[in-house]
């Protein structure tokens, strides 16, 4: 949640010269829904899209402290990393992704033309 929390505060100070609001929405998991899916753990969504789609990462999972208990926690791997936490500036990377609107798996120019760089 700090690294998360950090991410924010550096978005926030470099898009607000630019006129972009960044909003922070956190949510819960009760135990049950953990229970049922471990992999929604610390899931970081970026302007509706995991994390992950935005910075060409892949998703695995490790074991975790007892507050998972016999569950496996979800975690982020790239470039030969894997991380239980998300760093700050992979968080941050993935937002300036967003705003630019550019995903690293080049969904942004497939024909389904939800992005705006389609458009043109």
């Amino acid at each position: 949640e700090e690294e998360v929390d950090e991410a924010v505060g550096k978005l926030i100070r470099a898009l607000e010269p630019l006129g972009i609001d960044v909003e922070l929405e956190k949510d819960s998991l009760s135990r049950e829904e953990f229970e049922e899916n471990p992999t929604i753990s610390n899931m970081i969504h970026i302007d509706g899209r995991p994390l992950e789609k935005w910075i060409d990462a892949d998703i695995g999972q490790s074991e975790c402290c007892e507050v998972c208990g016999d569950e496996e926690c979800r975690t982020v791997i790239l470039g030969g990393e894997e991380y239980e936490v998300v760093p700050a500036d992979l968080i941050v990377n993935a937002g300036l992704r967003a705003v630019s609107r550019v995903p690293s798996d080049g969904e942004c120019c497939s024909s389904s033309g939800e992005y705006p760089c389609c458009d043109g």
